[in-house]
């Protein structure tokens, strides 16, 4: 016999946008349920995401932003199909928070405040009687016969019919994030693939980018120059940091940079500056400046295009001196500076780490979890939802589109499997 829903308890542990879309979800079918967050106040990670403004989701279709997410993507698609990203801003503005895109496709509350999210899903929450345990930390679940029982907490034990693990990552360290649901799942059986740092800016073996730091463009491609690497790399815009490069186009790149230096003592890249223009280009717009322009400077010519600290800089490493004149430009140093402008060489030997870190690599195994329902292969009654999976994707509200995707499954698979009775 099916259980009344007004008796199915759910336990969601971790208080993020996955933990409480899923509480709000599972509350909102009738479930009692509970929510455990360590830190002393919810949403701490989704408060500094964006800058502060919260790039809630994308314009993007569901296959695009699954194909985003590369080979994994289509796990995405049973969360995608119950909130995808138009259904996420509908969804926001039940609860209050209307929302308007960029011209790049990111999708920010009107507010341009990552609060007023925060607010409104923890005001739904606290509306719909979810029971609140703010400095709770969940240290074990307990299990009967291969299916969830309870949890214990730094408080005793919570019974429980099922269990909903939003913990997130490792990213954001000094926010509380510990990487406390990667052990919790362990326990259990569950296997995890090692979380690495993804979303992060780059150390370099260079010095000179540490020279530019905050100097940026809002287009470059950088690409892994390693065999079986993407040709295309990935464009967008780019940071030039104390320590090396940042911004969207090498964050997008940096979790497979950060896997490779597993195996690599650095790892190379190559930057395109222009990426309208190839490097066999240069040469002749080079040509160009000696007939009509010989008397300028290649530098200040060059910064008609690029910001005048990198086209300095640029020029200096392809050996010309700063005063060298358009028509003092030997065809072999113009092969140098146009190989500096779309092929330029730099060296990964680190990256900013899990503090920089804005999401996770890594984490429970997909193979071990129904994508239908994210419910545990292995363990009746427990699902995952959001970063704690081995599932990331690129800078512009695709990870937050998951997380909250994600959290509404799991907060309805949960009730409805449990809810099922015998079998």
């Amino acid at each position: 016999m099916a259980k009344d829903t007004a008796t199915v308890r759910v336990v969601v542990v971790g208080a993020g946008p996955a933990g409480m879309a899923a509480a709000i979800a599972a509350a909102e079918r009738g479930a009692r349920v509970t929510l455990c967050e360590q830190l002393a106040r919810p949403g701490v990670k989704l408060l500094a995401t964006g800058g502060g403004r919260c790039n809630v989701t994308t314009t993007a279709e569901p296959g695009e932003v699954m194909a985003r997410f590369g080979r994994a993507g289509r796990f995405m698609a049973p969360a995608l199909g119950a909130m995808g990203p138009a259904a996420l801003r509908e969804w926001l503005a039940s609860l209050g928070v209307e929302t308007c895109p960029d011209s790049a496709g990111r999708v920010y509350p009107t507010t341009n405040k990552a609060a007023t999210v925060q607010a409104a899903l923890w005001d739904r929450c606290r509306a719909l009687g979810v029971d609140v345990r703010l400095g709770r930390e969940v240290t074990g679940i307990r299990l009967q016969e291969g299916a969830v029982t309870a949890v214990d907490t730094s408080a005793g034990p919570e019974v429980a019919d099922c269990v909903i693990l939003a913990t997130g990552g490792r990213s954001y360290p000094h926010l509380g994030a510990a990487g406390s649901g990667y052990e919790l799942a362990r326990r259990v059986g569950h296997r995890i693939a090692e979380p690495t740092p993804a979303l992060v800016g780059l150390v370099t073996r260079e010095g000179w980018p540490g020279g530019l730091a905050g100097v940026s463009l809002p287009a470059t491609n950088v690409r892994i120059d390693l065999p079986r690497q993407p040709k295309a790399g990935v464009t967008g815009e780019l940071l030039f940091t104390h320590r090396g490069v940042s911004g969207p186009a090498v964050l997008d790149l940096s979790a497979e940079v950060a896997v490779l230096l597993g195996k690599h003592e650095a790892v190379p890249l190559r930057l395109s500056f222009l990426p309208g223009v190839a490097m066999d280009d240069w040469p002749r717009r080079m040509d160009a400046w000696r007939r009509e322009h010989g008397r300028r400077r290649v530098a200040g010519l060059l910064a008609e295009s690029l910001p005048a600290a990198l086209a300095g800089a640029l020029c200096e490493r392809a050996g010309l001196a700063g005063a060298t004149l358009a028509s003092q430009l030997s065809a072999a140093a113009a092969t140098a500076l146009a190989e500096r402008l779309a092929n330029c060489p730099l060296h990964a030997v680190g990256t900013e780490g899990w503090g920089r870190a804005m999401v996770t690599r890594g984490g429970v195994r997909l193979k071990e979890v129904r994508p239908e329902t994210l419910e545990s292969r292995i363990v009746a009654g427990l699902h995952f939802a959001g970063e704690l999976l081995d599932l990331d994707g690129p800078c512009g509200g695709y990870n937050l589109t998951w997380a909250f995707a994600a959290g509404w499954l799991a907060g309805t698979a949960a009730l409805t499997q449990r809810n099922r009775g015998p079998e």
